[in-house]
């Protein structure tokens, strides 16, 4: 191995062991029971989230790259293969919160195997089986997010309402003043710069940008409780067709988690709203429909980009340890909630997506989804950057999901 690759190594193994005991202290408060029950159809049990990055590992690192390995069991790539059509058949998603077996403790100590495999092979790996292991830690610690948005989900329908963890009470402090950054007028580079992105952060190229301002903070609890008073969801000149349809077909009133008497479920249990913090768990729709009522619109990702490009992403209120996370006031533009733009998830202009079946990863997705920009307080720090490119449907709304307005100028 040249010296290059050695370093290389070194550094990865760090990352790599810091990365996988992250989500082993994010699943130790549960039990067998909830990290086995899935929400919905869109979220996974917990205990899918640890066995399918582990499955992640050993496909794509230790099965094609370690001469001689043999699979921890042979039944388990069926049960966890996410979406990998060149991994062939798999379980199906909907019906992941059926697999009682195998048990939360079996799926620990496969994992346990699995890191001591890759710690000894990660010396002896070549630069492709390297750039893997850089792909499977990223990898993973978008699973330590849907971790968390999907174990709120799952704690949220027990009428115990249990609690994932602690918080302490919100800061008193005053709401921030909400005021306009001017945005860049004219041809912008986005799209990938140095370091680690994924393939549909690719190639960097150039955006035309009108003029435009962009709001200096996200919209907060107060705000939309003010839209709620007016009516705004019950107001259809306010919504998108697809929307309106929504908004009364699952007879949506408010962000998912709230409650009419002014609290909303969290990681730590029920709580007062914060009026001054990030609004969250809202839809797309919702989004595009709150910009309306404020005479406003949602950013095009390259104007989000072309903004907040200079700041630090590793600043605001993002994870750093297990434990529960909530949305906190005086945030930047990464942390606290994802941001929806108005630009749907398409591919730029000269994509290729990375080579071999986990060329399946992004590419195939570029249909029907919007992009958020940003960070949450559940994104892992150190994970996101300003060509990132988070994606997810118009109605779904169970991840820190919030708004940043623009406006033409």
């Amino acid at each position: 191995m040249a010296r290059s690759d050695e370093e290389q190594a070194s550094s990865l193994a760090s990352r790599l062991a810091s990365t996988r005991a992250l989500t082993l202290d994010l699943a130790a408060p549960l039990s067998d029971a909830d990290a086995t029950i899935q929400p919905h159809p869109d979220a996974s049990p917990a205990k899918w989230h640890l066995a399918h990055t582990t499955w992640f590992f050993e496909t794509f690192i230790l099965r094609d790259h370690v001469p001689g390995y043999r699979l921890h069991d042979e039944r388990w790539p069926f049960l966890f293969n996410s979406y990998y059509e060149g991994e062939g058949d798999r379980h199906a998603r909907p019906r992941r919160g059926m697999l009682s077996r195998p048990s939360l403790d079996e799926i620990r100590d496969w994992r346990l195997a699995i890191d001591d495999a890759l710690q000894r092979a990660l010396p002896e790996l070549r630069a492709q089986a390297l750039q893997l292991v850089e792909l499977g830690i990223h990898h993973e610690q978008q699973h330590q997010e849907l971790f968390l948005t999907d174990i709120l989900a799952t704690f949220a329908e027990s009428p115990l309402e249990p609690a994932y963890g602690e918080l302490g009470p919100a800061p008193a402090g005053e709401l921030e003043p909400l005021g306009w950054l001017e945005g860049q007028d004219g041809p912008a580079e986005i799209g990938a710069g140095d370091g680690f992105t994924f393939d549909c952060e690719r190639p960097r190229h150039r955006a035309l940008l009108h003029p435009h301002r962009i709001a200096s903070r996200c919209v907060t609890n107060g705000e939309w409780q003010e839209f709620i008073a007016d009516g705004g969801y019950r107001a259809p000149t306010l919504w998108l067709s697809d929307g309106w349809d929504w908004v009364q077909r699952e007879a949506v009133e408010r962000p998912l988690y709230w409650h009419e008497d002014g609290t909303s479920f969290t990681l730590a249990g029920r709580r007062a709203i914060d009026p001054a913090a990030p609004v969250a768990h809202v839809s797309h729709y919702e989004a595009d429909a709150f910009a309306r009522w404020c005479g406003a619109r949602l950013p095009t990702e390259a104007e989000w980009e072309s903004a907040f490009a200079a700041i630090d992403p590793r600043q605001g209120h993002q994870l750093d340890r297990a434990g529960a996370v909530i949305p906190k006031a005086g945030g930047g533009p990464f942390g606290d909630v994802w941001q929806w733009t108005g630009s749907a998830y398409l591919a730029y202009p000269g994509y290729q997506p990375d080579a071999g079946t986990v060329g399946e990863y992004n590419g195939k997705f570029m249909s029907g989804q919007m992009v958020l920009k940003g960070a949450s307080c559940a994104t892992p720090r150190g994970h996101s950057r300003a060509s990132y490119r988070n994606f997810f449907p118009p109605p779904s709304r169970w991840q820190f999901t919030g708004v940043r307005l623009a406006r033409d100028a």
